[in-house]
């Protein structure tokens, strides 16, 4: 018994502390990037909310809404509703962060425009994912508490869905920024020296994707090395 929780402890120290470590990393690197370049006024002028409403132009895009929302990088684009919503400091900011942000959203209303099949893959496995991860951990526990060993490989299943939805999500921001960059260029949102700017500000905000992803990856892995040095101990 003593072994079993040592391994534990150890799994806990060796697979979640270091993504946990790069978790506060990516928090702190995305949100001093988005205030050291928030402080950078593109030389054009052109606020975030026109920056990507030249992104849907640039795709053809129509039909899509703009609204103003509290907070800071709570920006986000809503498919239910067809609305990109931006924070203050992105909508009417001219800065060089506030055009990275807002044509990353934009990017996103153009992947559901083109039928982007991984965000709609995304989208789908919603319900599933939260499903599956209000009742993973309290069938993992019942599986423990009555020594059911289908309780815990429903449990851990139910989990690999919110790593299946990770996974999911890292290549669909990843492609919302590189749309967002394209027409950041093509239609010379930003200058040869603001670009590099706002492409540093996405992908410090891509590095919160891959760290949750990471966390993900290591949690599951976690409760499989658990659950297989649990058996060989039985």
């Amino acid at each position: 018994m003593f072994g079993y929780y040592y391994g534990f402890d150890m799994y806990y120290l060796v697979l979640i502390v270091p993504c946990v470590i790069l978790a506060l990393w990516a928090q702190m690197r995305v949100k001093s990037t988005f205030n050291k370049y928030s402080q950078v006024r593109n030389r054009r002028g052109v606020t975030g909310a026109q920056a990507a409403e030249a992104v849907l132009r640039a795709n053809g895009v129509t039909g899509v809404r703009f609204e103003r929302v509290a907070g800071n990088l709570t920006d986000h684009y809503d498919p239910r509703s067809n609305v990109i919503r931006l924070s203050a400091p992105v909508y009417d900011s001219a800065s060089v962060a506030a055009i990275g942000v807002a044509c990353h959203e934009a990017g996103h209303a153009v992947q559901y425009a083109v039928n982007y099949a991984p965000i709609k893959l995304r989208a789908a496995i919603v319900p599933v994912t939260q499903f599956g991860s209000t009742l993973s951990w309290p069938l993992l526990l019942i599986g423990l508490l009555f020594n059911s060993d289908l309780m815990i490989f429903a449990g851990i299943l139910l989990f690999s869905l919110s790593t299946l939805f990770q996974l999911i999500t890292l290549p669909v921001e990843l492609d919302a920024s590189r749309r967002a960059l394209a027409a950041i260029r093509s239609g010379y949102l930003l200058d040869e020296e603001e670009y590099p700017m706002a492409k540093k500000t996405l992908w410090a905000a891509a590095m919160t994707y891959v760290a949750a992803l990471a966390m993900s990856l290591a949690q599951l892995l976690r409760l499989l090395l658990i659950f297989g040095g649990r058996r060989r101990n039985d």
